[in-house]
């Protein structure tokens, strides 16, 4: 639930890691975990990760961020981050709205992405930008 505390809304932050616990990111995630799915593409299908949506200003690293790298192919338009010292995917800046970073729900402290019901899997061979649709 939002608070207001002198007009200004307090949003819910969560904590996220990567497994060696180098980089620590807080994400904002007032409406909880927004479109949780996975992903055919290439990159994805190797990592299999669940991955969920927040704003750009929802993601802040407050640990690590000289640890994370950048990682980009094909239309070099998403930023994929990963710890250097244990290499798991914590986000990446999204190709089809970059807008916004996808982040990796099994980071997030607390939460088993294995209890997500129902995980649709978008089709990444066959992006949307590469359709003309974004």
């Amino acid at each position: 639930m939002l608070k207001t505390v002198g007009g200004v809304d307090i949003l819910p932050q969560h904590k996220a890691s990567c497994h060696c616990g180098a980089v620590e990111l807080v994400l904002d995630l007032p409406d909880g975990i927004v479109n949780p799915r996975r992903c055919d593409c290439s990159i994805c299908k190797r990592r299999g990760a669940v991955v969920a949506s927040v704003r750009l200003s929802g993601i802040r690293v407050v640990k690590g961020a000289d640890l994370l790298r950048l990682y980009q192919f094909n239309t070099n338009t998403a930023k994929h981050y990963f710890c250097s010292i244990c290499g798991i995917y914590t986000h990446h800046q999204r190709r089809s709205n970059p807008e916004e970073y996808g982040f990796n729900v099994g980071c997030l402290e607390g939460v088993n992405p294995f209890d997500i019901p129902d995980i649709p899997t978008n089709d990444g061979i066959n992006h949307p930008a590469d359709r003309g649709e974004v």
